[in-house]
């Protein structure tokens, strides 16, 4: 009786955990199952270790442009423009360092800095003058696509210099002696990489624990701790069995680890979540709403930029079609990872989880041999499906 009367505290804890974090934990899981359907579908191809580093390249745009839009879509907009945008910034790239010849570095800074100066024309609009985002951007999908065709006149612009390619194409440089067809310096940044993780979780946890804050029950977390760490170190090895970790991953993990920095420690991560939750609120508590809103649209276009010439660099040519498509995996990235339609809500690890389901999804159904018309009927009721669990949630 003492013993019924003591746990069921704790198991109502658990359940209580579970219910309100069943949003963050499901798209992880959906996630995991998402893997093991095509992984059994594709008789182990989905594993493979050409097949997780082709992912990674594949996907590693989407990624940098989901960081960019859920900063975007937390504080309650939303921007179509960035498959054009990046499209644009490729052909820019191409036009300076194929047609003029200029040095790739230098290159590089003009394309970052012509996104900035493409997400501040567009956030000017919309945190000035109040247009809605969906019509700003909407206007400014076709611009760009336009200039896009304009700079290379229709046709396809390269090949780019060899440097330049590695941004996308290249990998780590092998600093210990290899074992066999295992590169042990991959190995060795993804052991790390797993016990910085687990360490600054741990950290977290006991932050919040001292300030009275709710936390997670010691045994998701002890499970969730070991989890990440397994799938990280199982993932960095089959990467690693083949030729180590793309250049294009460690951008990616600096970005998320820096992106997830800002929005969970910093008043300005703070301030971006108070702006989507309640505008009118956050503008009588001082916050500059309008200059945070533009500045959001400002490093959605740098953004942009970058994906723009991981692209281009991956493709090795710039295309009057590159970009096609991309805000709809990068909405849906945002959207399935958790972020909601209303603003306010989204975590940065829930954005990775959702592009990696999309790309997962485009991978698994490829290898299957899925046409490209069934792929895009698949993804849009994914995308619904997600809106519809916010909308639930929501009206909950």
């Amino acid at each position: 009786m003492t013993d019924k009367t003591v746990s069921l505290p704790e198991e109502r804890r658990h359940g209580s955990f579970i219910k309100n974090n069943l949003r963050n934990y499901g798209m992880l899981m959906s996630l995991i199952a998402i893997m093991l359907f095509f992984q059994v579908m594709t008789s182990g191809t989905l594993l493979q270790p050409l097949n997780l580093t082709n992912l990674v390249l594949q996907n590693s745009y989407i990624v940098i442009m989901a960081l960019g839009m859920l900063l975007v879509i937390v504080t309650g907009h939303i921007d179509l423009s960035v498959g054009s945008v990046a499209g644009f910034v490729g052909a820019v790239a191409a036009l300076l360092m194929v047609t003029y010849k200029v040095d790739y570095t230098l290159a590089f800074l003009i394309c970052l800095a012509v996104g900035a100066a493409i997400g501040a024309a567009q956030g000017y609009w919309v945190a000035y003058f109040k247009i809605p985002s969906f019509i700003v951007t909407l206007a400014g999908m076709l611009v760009f696509k336009g200039l896009a065709l304009a700079v290379l006149q229709g046709q396809s612009l390269g090949p780019f210099p060899p440097t330049f390619q590695k941004l996308s194409s290249g990998f780590i440089p092998e600093l210990l002696p290899e074992a066999g067809t295992l590169h042990p310096t991959s190995m060795l940044i993804g052991a790390v990489l797993a016990l910085g993780l687990v360490y600054a979780s741990a950290k977290s946890r006991a932050r919040e624990v001292s300030h009275g804050i709710e936390v997670e029950p010691y045994a998701f977390f002890l499970g969730k701790s070991v989890v990440l760490a397994f799938a990280v170190l199982y993932f960095t090895y089959l990467i690693a069995t083949y030729r180590g970790l793309p250049n294009v991953l460690v951008i990616m993990s600096v970005l998320i680890a820096l992106y997830g920095f800002v929005t969970r420690r910093t008043v300005i991560g703070r301030q971006i979540y108070a702006v989507g939750g309640n505008a009118k609120a956050a503008g009588l508590s001082g916050i500059k709403t309008e200059r945070l809103t533009f500045f959001t649209f400002v490093n959605m276009g740098v953004l942009a930029a970058l994906a723009g010439l991981v692209f281009a660099a991956r493709l090795n040519t710039a295309t009057p079609k590159a970009g096609l498509g991309f805000e709809l995996d990068v909405i849906a990235a945002c959207f399935i990872g958790g972020a909601s339609a209303y603003g306010g809500v989204g975590r940065v690890g829930g954005a990775v989880v959702g592009a990696m389901i999309m790309g997962v999804m485009n991978n698994g159904m490829s290898i299957l041999g899925i046409g490209i018309d069934y792929q895009q009927v698949i993804k849009g009721l994914v995308l619904l499906g997600a809106v519809c669990i916010d909308v639930y949630n929501q009206r909950r």
